[in-house]
């Protein structure tokens, strides 16, 4: 069974287009959605897998209108094929239930791994020249040590002393202030 799934991002749009195509292509049922690529909500998509059984394919007008990104693309359809189920792709001439399909898609999974590589070599990259410059990374300090911990308890009871200033003199976050705060408070509850 080909099963179709059409996806326009604001209702203003138009999804005869896609519908038309997808009929002239064969398909059984077509499912709909109108959503913006970004989000994740798409009960159309959904419903379309839930009537999806191995042996079936899974029927786009393009390619963006299943996936977000290539990540996203390729994600979804490895999920099609984990379960027997096929996809073709209208504009593209892509069938992966074919091996011309198969071939256009591994290209498509390998381009999607450079990009990944590029991305963390990039990351690395810029890591390593930020602590060349002197920079630290990762998350905000800590209160690690017990005498920063009691400094905090201190300033904490001294009314002149903000919130604001307790924070920047120890050079920690508010979420970390509060954090520790709970955790003295809840300790104290337990004696």
């Amino acid at each position: 069974m080909l099963v179709g799934y059409a996806r326009v991002s604001t209702p203003s749009q138009n999804l005869d287009l896609q519908i038309k195509a997808l009929k002239e292509a064969g398909c059984d049922k077509i499912f709909t959605d109108i959503a913006n690529g970004a989000k994740t909500a798409r009960p159309g998509l959904k419903d379309a897998e839930m009537v999806l059984r191995e042996g079936d394919a899974l029927v786009v007008w393009k390619l963006d209108r299943l996936g977000r990104s290539i990540q996203h693309l390729i994600e979804s359809i490895n999920d099609l094929k984990e379960k027997g189920i096929g996809f073709r792709s209208l504009q593209e001439a892509i069938d992966t239930q074919t091996s011309g399909g198969k071939l256009v898609f591994h290209i498509f999974s390998a381009l999607a791994e450079f990009e990944r590589d590029l991305i963390r070599e990039r990351t690395n990259a810029g890591l390593e020249a930020a602590r060349a410059r002197g920079k630290k990374g990762g998350r905000p300090k800590s209160l690690d040590q017990p005498k920063n911990i009691e400094l905090l308890k201190q300033m904490h009871a001294d009314p002149s002393y903000s919130i604001g200033d307790i924070c920047k003199t120890l050079d920690i976050s508010r979420s970390t202030f509060y954090r520790y705060l709970k955790s003295d408070n809840n300790e104290n509850d337990g004696q």
